[in-house]
Parts: C-alpha cells; sequence; structure tokens
C-alpha cells in the first residue's frame, strides 16, 4: 500500500523539557496563532489564523480553475503549502512536541511537512470535496477537543514534572497528523481520500 501524499514529521517530546517556556507557551504563541492557527481548527473565531484564512479563500479560486483547467495554479499551490509548513511548525510548539520557538515563515524546525503533488487531478473529488471532508470534519471536531485536554494535562506535567507523559505523545502526534493530512485535502493540494486513522 502506498504512502498517503502528505508526510509529516513530529518529533516524539522526550526527556527533560524547559520549564519555563512551556509556562509560558499560551502567551508566547499568540504571534502564530493569530497567523496560522490554533490546534483546534473550525471554531468561533476562525481557527486557521489570518494565512490559514487567505489560503481557504485561495481554495476557493482553485476550485474553479482545477475544475475547468484541471491545472492548479502554481503560485496558488505555493502559498498553501508555505501556510502548512508554517502550520505544522507552530502546532508542534502550541502542543508542546517541541520547546524551540518556531521561525516566522520558513526555517528549520523539527516538525515538517511534505506534500507529494497528484499528477493528474480527480475532477469529480474536487466537484464534491466539501462533502468528502464533512465526515473527518465531525470526527476531527471530537479528536481536536480530546487532543486539546491532552495537551492541558502534558502542560502541567512538564510544570511539576519536567517531562512530557510519553503515554500522551503517539496520540497528539497523531491527531496532528490526521488534522494536517485532512487540511491538504480540504485545501485541493491532493486529491487521495485521507485515512480515517492515528498513524503514519
Amino acid at each position: 500500500m502506498a504512502a498517503y501524499p502528505v508526510g509529516t514529521t513530529i518529533p516524539v517530546p522526550t526527556g527533560p523539557r524547559n520549564r519555563l517556556t512551556t509556562a509560558a507557551r499560551p502567551i508566547l504563541a499568540i504571534p502564530h496563532a493569530i497567523l496560522v492557527g490554533p490546534m483546534y481548527v473550525w471554531q468561533r473565531s476562525g481557527g486557521v489564523g489570518l494565512l490559514g484564512a487567505a489560503a481557504y479563500v485561495l481554495a476557493i479560486v482553485s476550485w474553479f480553475t482545477l475544475l475547468i483547467s484541471g491545472q492548479h495554479l502554481q503560485g496558488i499551490r505555493d502559498f498553501t503549502l508555505y501556510y502548512l509548513r508554517w502550520r505544522v511548525r507552530a502546532l508542534a510548539y502550541m502542543a508542546l512536541f517541541a520547546d524551540e520557538y518556531p521561525p516566522f515563515g520558513d526555517g528549520p524546525y523539527p516538525a515538517t511537512i511534505e506534500v507529494t503533488s497528484p499528477v493528474a487531478r480527480d475532477r469529480v473529488s474536487i466537484a464534491i470535496r466539501l462533502l468528502l471532508v464533512l465526515p473527518h470534519l465531525i470526527v476531527l471536531c471530537f479528536l481536536c477537543a480530546a487532543w486539546v485536554l491532552v495537551t492541558i494535562v502534558a502542560w502541567f506535567a512538564i510544570l511539576f514534572r519536567g517531562t512530557y507523559p510519553s503515554s500522551m505523545a503517539p496520540f497528539g502526534i497523531g491527531v496532528m497528523r490526521w488534522l494536517l493530512r485532512v487540511e491538504a485535502y480540504a485545501l485541493l493540494l491532493v486529491d487521495e481520500y485521507p485515512p480515517f486513522a492515528l498513524g503514519a
């Protein structure tokens, strides 16, 4: 079975953590949250941030261009990938998977995302993409709520014990991976339907 065309590298939090930056994480993450959104997505205030909002508006443009010409405009694709690269770094920081402060824009970071471009586009799935993504959005609403609770527990664990609970990391990393695959699919970067799975 071929790997899904959206691959992520998310650091597994092990060893002693920086308690000071962890304590201040909700404040330190605010600039990134404004630009690329908090770790929970669909919420009243629009959980994808300013760049994410632009990426989703551009996805509407892409929806038309892909249906009419079968082509994804390169400038839109590049911007959407830029947003997702920034988002994966910000999410890893907000979710306490990494202590290094993420760069604004592109730059080296332990969390990465790679999206393989489809050779030919599936116009049928593009035409009904919003309907196809709905089951994932429903499941992710519950998963992301649980992920936020896990992250709060991990936040207290780091403050008091100095480490991220190893038993909780696979769930949080799995939800983040699932969320990013669905975002890439919703933003029309890939046509292969995302798996309902927490694994790689």
